[in-house]
């Protein structure tokens, strides 16, 4: 089931330039698409809300088949919309990075169903590779169609129309290896869609802030900045 508790974190307005009123983050926890990690909720969100970002934790259903979880996050985003949100970024990781892509990429007919930008951390990226196999039997089953595995595959969905992505992993992820990134990055520079990729050399999988985890605790700085631009008004 889905945790449906407003989890909003309160705006502190220190994102210089960045007019945040008016665009919501929605965190995404990874877990195999069998748990939400807590280091990858709440940690996260309020990490965002000291930028002076509006964020809130979404807890998707478990251990339920595509496309429920990702028909539960568009309701979410449906919901901040009617709220007053123009702008909506998602931050996902692992299973919850791959949630946060099928958001922004699988096609809707509903704008306000629309992603302006995404973040993804360690995110899986393909159900066609056999890496971390578990997520994938949960969301697609075990007689998971070459089609349908396809389908699910973020970099399957690219358009020239995608919005911007940010990614990060690291070169030591045994569980999600960064192959996912660079599938998804490829897609995105094949389709001419912005996007910035950091691939650190060292570190586990679901390091969540990463703090103390060396040069890959430095994805923060740089995602803060990248957020900053996505939400910069177009002069």
């Amino acid at each position: 089931m889905s945790d449906q508790r407003d989890t909003t974190q309160a705006t502190r307005g220190r994102a210089s330039g960045v007019r945040s009123s008016a665009a919501h983050l929605i965190v995404l926890p990874g877990g195999g698409y069998a748990a939400h990690a807590a280091h990858e909720a709440e940690p996260i969100a309020s990490w965002l809300s000291g930028l002076g970002l509006s964020t809130s934790v979404f807890r998707y259903p478990l251990n339920v088949r595509h496309p429920a979880p990702l028909l539960a996050l568009r309701a979410e985003i449906r919901r901040r919309r009617e709220q007053g949100a123009d702008r909506i970024g998602v931050v996902g990781f692992s299973a919850g990075g791959h949630l946060a892509g099928l958001a922004a990429l699988a096609p809707t007919d509903d704008p306000r169903e629309s992603v302006q930008f995404a973040v993804l951390g360690y995110a899986i990226t393909s159900m066609e590779t056999e890496t971390y196999r578990p997520s994938r039997m949960i969301l697609l089953g075990e007689d998971a169609s070459p089609e349908l595995r396809r389908a699910a595959s973020l970099d399957a969905l690219v358009t020239t129309a995608s919005p911007p992505f940010f990614l990060w992993h690291t070169a030591e992820d045994i569980y999600v290896p960064p192959e996912h990134t660079y599938r998804l990055a490829a897609a995105l520079a094949a389709h001419d869609v912005p996007h910035t990729a950091h691939v650190y050399a060292h570190g586990p999988h679901s390091l969540g802030l990463a703090e103390g985890a060396g040069d890959a605790a430095t994805w923060t700085r740089f995602a803060a900045s990248w957020i900053a631009e996505q939400l910069r008004p177009a002069s």
